[in-house]
């Protein structure tokens, strides 16, 4: 199947079941990230840039959860940087990233701009192209980690998946469909992802400027404007990663994070996780020392003492330190105030991150931690090697995502919308319109 057939075919209701539920959870979940990100000093920064130098024309969509009119691509890149502000958006092994917090505000910025000018799209049209989106980012990852020698950050390839999301819901002509992948690949942030490891700040995986590429081709090719081929499309050396559209799903091989953290940190959290549940002498004040091992990638968090909230979630310490002082890591514990909680830090102060040889062996195929607590009384506590809760062979239930909503929303709104958002989001697939979601999405 040609992509461009694959991109106007698919139908979300034929999906099969477990591919269906992603899609509709990862969405979800996209969308829980964004809420508790909302008052974040990244995402008020980033707001109010587009609101000063995108403004709205004859184009408009609206930011999510603060309602100011700006055109789709400023909207774009607000919605993808504020996704990425809080770690907590889904991953893919082989791509070595994440689709969902690049197609999913750059999809919800173009459809506002639809519905502002009479456009309606029904649920679940809307999530056939959010299917499209993840399924076509996720590949063209793996067609860039099988081409490009450099660890590059998620908005290298995810605005290539906004591009097909976005031409099928415009209903793009296959030739202003193939210059949109040309110019959004040729576009696309290339960034060095470990520079982002080893110096964390605001622009994290690069998901704003993935969406703005995405879309930003889409308006380019609806201009005329011509691109060059999309190499991790048409290159016949990657023909593998796209062979099967249609028959087998990189969506499937999804992972979820639990926590707001780097991806690298979350085995160690999920092995404490289950110790503390196991020992509940573990507790802040009755340990004496941590030691993480882990691989090489993981290692080179460290954090111990972040300056701001970047560091935080890209460090692996704090985290740590915050599950062992206060049970939990959300929001409230790796943003704002908590930077600087003595709580957390004295415990932070007790942790040694060390590289395991046979870890980093196992990376990238397997991401595992081994911890070890060492009490007051002198008595050592370790976990066994650890998988991160939230792989496909670790998975979260249902129960537990909503959980995880929960935990992130709640920082920033009461349970009624909470509540409403997640109903509205059950209801998409039979929806007529998306009109009731996107008014929840919309409000301040």
């Amino acid at each position: 199947m040609s992509l461009y057939s694959f991109i106007n075919q698919l139908q979300y209701r034929d999906l099969p079941v477990h591919t269906r539920y992603l899609v509709s959870t990862g969405f979800l979940d996209i969308i829980g990230v964004i809420a508790g990100a909302r008052n974040n000093e990244t995402t008020d920064s980033i707001r109010n840039y587009a609101a000063d130098h995108y403004p709205a024309s004859r184009l408009s969509s609206r930011l999510l959860f603060d309602g100011r009119s700006v055109h789709p691509m400023g909207a774009a890149w607000a919605g993808g940087f504020s996704a990425d502000s809080l770690d907590a958006h889904e991953g893919h092994f082989t791509s070595k990233g994440h689709a969902g917090a690049t197609v999913v505000p750059a999809l919800l910025a173009l459809a506002d701009a639809c519905r502002s000018q009479g456009q309606e799209i029904s649920g679940h049209e809307f999530l056939s192209a959010v299917a499209v989106a993840y399924e076509t980012g996720l590949r063209a990852g793996v067609a860039l980690m099988d081409t490009a020698a450099e660890y590059h950050a998620s908005g290298a390839f995810s605005g290539l998946g906004v591009v097909c999301g976005a031409a099928r819901m415009l209903k793009l002509t296959e030739e202003q469909f193939m210059h949109a992948l040309g110019i959004a690949e040729y576009f696309g942030p290339r960034c060095p992802m470990m520079r982002l490891v080893d110096f964390p700040s605001m622009l994290r995986d690069a998901h704003g400027a993935g969406a703005y590429a995405g879309v930003n081709a889409i308006f380019m090719a609806q201009s005329g404007i011509t691109g060059a081929p999309a190499e991790t499309v048409e290159m016949e050396k990657i023909a593998s990663c796209w062979n099967d559209l249609g028959e087998r799903w990189e969506i499937d091989a999804q992972y979820f994070k639990p926590w707001p953290v780097c991806r690298w940190a979350q085995p160690a959290l999920t092995a404490v996780t289950a110790m503390m549940a196991e020992h509940p002498e573990i507790v802040a004040d009755n340990v004496s020392g941590v030691k993480v091992e882990t691989f090489h990638e993981s290692m080179r968090l460290q954090g111990h003492f972040p300056a701001n909230a970047d560091e935080a979630q890209y460090g692996l310490a704090f985290p740590l330190a915050a599950m062992i002082s206060r049970g939990q890591v959300g929001p409230a514990e790796v943003t704002g105030d908590a930077i600087n909680a003595e709580d957390i830090l004295s415990v932070s102060r007790l942790i040694e991150i060390v590289e395991a040889d046979d870890l980093s062996a196992r990376f990238p195929e397997e991401i595992l931690s081994r911890v070890t607590i060492t009490l007051q009384d002198g008595s050592e506590l370790v976990s066994p090697i650890t998988q991160a809760k939230g792989d496909p062979a670790t998975a979260m239930t249902q129960e537990e995502f909503r959980a995880k909503f929960n935990l992130l929303a709640s920082v920033n709104f009461d349970q009624t919308r909470i509540d409403s958002i997640i109903s509205a989001v059950d209801q998409l697939p039979e929806a007529e319109n998306c009109s009731k979601l996107f008014e929840l999405l919309m409000q301040p």
